[in-house]
């Protein structure tokens, strides 16, 4: 099985800073794209950054210039640098991974997502 584990959250002033972490771990043959979602309440889920295997970034308009998605290919691992924090970006942050993995001897895509990590933004 794989898992991904979500870090980093927490309480922050708005202007404030904070760096989450998505750790996969299990059965993996290689890691495609990974991306960071949110849900704020009374909102529906929305895509806040992703980044391919090769490094290629991609960034919701909402936290474009204060946001920054990153990943290290060799422990499998995704952070998601976030600066100058708004109200607004108060949501649980769920962190989803395209995972290559064999099973029974044949290599297929699964898609995964960790369990969230709350970031509350408050003065």
């Amino acid at each position: 099985q794989v898992q991904l584990v979500e870090s980093g959250g927490g309480l922050v002033q708005p202007g404030g800073s904070l760096r989450l972490s998505c750790a996969a771990s299990g059965s993996i043959f290689s890691i495609n794209t990974m991306a960071w979602y949110r849900q704020g309440p009374g909102k529906q889920r929305e895509l806040v950054a992703s980044v391919t295997r090769s490094g290629t970034t991609n960034y919701a308009d909402s936290v474009k210039g204060r946001f920054t998605i990153s990943r290290t290919n060799a422990n499998n691992t995704m952070y998601l640098q976030m600066n100058s924090l708004k109200p607004e970006d108060t949501a649980i942050y769920y962190c989803n991974a395209g995972v290559r993995r064999a099973v029974d001897g044949i290599v297929r895509n699964y898609l995964y997502w960790g369990q969230g990590t709350q970031v509350t933004v408050s003065s």
